[in-house]
């Protein structure tokens, strides 16, 4: 069909489409470890390999160093970011304290209902521990923390802990080493059962243990991939 006219959003669509495309490409290429850290992301090779502009690959890069997924640098292009282990540990003290600060919150303010919601999604991140790949536990183990959030009814903690947890699951996902849980299930529950019985003490102590503990599996090894761009970027 011939296009005589095109409509005024017509384009920025398309080449937010194609953005999204590349931005997707490399999140999920870091989260299933074939983009190792320090994997250089060059723009011509991204332009060819996606068949876009130059003008778009820097639009998802620049997106990417936004959400600490790449490192942009002077005159080297983009790689994949390798964080030191002192980011790493300011990353988890911050997820500690903002943890902390929802929990008392979430004992104030939850009712039945709500503790009857977090147990429903206990029940299914168990169920994906046994039927689930790990991608699909790691998820809900995350979601679990953002409930929490959601029901300390302070959204911009909760939008800190989102961002937060974001990064955290990209460290964890690069660097935890194959078998170790993203998140303890019964650790979870721990947490619940000291809730719903208004031990927040309790309950903040053994969420600080829970994510000092997952920050100890952290190793950060530097390992090279020997797969092509292509392959690395799930485009092979």
């Amino acid at each position: 069909m011939i296009q005589t006219a095109q409509s005024p959003g017509a384009r920025p669509r398309r080449a937010d489409d194609a953005e999204a495309r590349i931005y997707q490409s490399v999140i999920d290429g870091v989260m299933s470890q074939r983009l190792r850290p320090g994997t250089k992301l060059p723009e011509a090779a991204l332009c060819e390999l996606f068949g876009v502009g130059r003008s778009i690959v820097q639009k998802a890069l620049q997106r990417l160093a936004h959400d600490h997924v790449v490192t942009l640098r002077p005159n080297r292009g983009a790689a994949v970011a390798m964080p030191t282990r002192e980011e790493v540990g300011e990353l988890f003290e911050a997820r500690r304290a903002l943890e902390a600060a929802i929990l008392p919150l979430v004992a104030r303010s939850a009712g039945r209902a709500d503790y009857a919601m977090l147990r429903r999604q206990l029940r299914e991140e168990h169920r994906a521990m046994h039927d689930a790949p790990q991608t699909e536990w790691a998820r809900l183990a995350s979601t679990f923390h953002l409930k929490l959030a959601e029901l300390s009814g302070n959204p911009l903690l909760a939008r800190y802990l989102r961002e937060t947890i974001s990064r955290c699951s990209l460290v964890v996902a690069i660097f935890q080493p194959p078998g170790n849980a993203a998140c303890e299930h019964d650790e979870h529950a721990r947490v619940i059962d000291h809730l719903e019985h208004g031990n927040v003490d309790s309950a903040i102590a053994e969420m600080d243990k829970h994510l000092r503990d997952l920050e100890s599996h952290i190793q950060l090894v530097q390992e090279p991939s020997r797969h092509s761009l292509a392959d690395m970027l799930g485009l092979g």
